[in-house]
């Protein structure tokens, strides 16, 4: 199935070459969660700190749990400081 990643900040340096906008397009099995991805792109878990699926926030203990549907969009980004 294919699904749209968008990785934001420090997290953008793991896309894959042919990136535009901070996102791609990956092909992942059907069984396919969050927690996939991150594999797949070769991220440390924690540095996922924020994990929107369409638009809605995946809790952390969710992230190997949540199974992805074809087209959607999965959005990371890093802790981040500031006020």
């Amino acid at each position: 199935m294919e699904i749209v990643v968008k990785l934001y900040a420090t997290l953008a340096q793991h896309l894959p070459p042919g990136a535009r906008q901070n996102q791609i397009r990956l092909d992942l099995p059907e069984d396919a969660t969050p927690a996939h991805v991150i594999h797949r792109l070769n991220m440390a878990r924690e540095k996922c700190h924020l994990v929107l699926v369409n638009g809605v926030y995946i809790a952390p203990s969710q992230l190997d749990h949540h199974a992805l549907k074809p087209g959607d969009a999965v959005a990371m980004w890093p802790p981040v400081a500031g006020g």
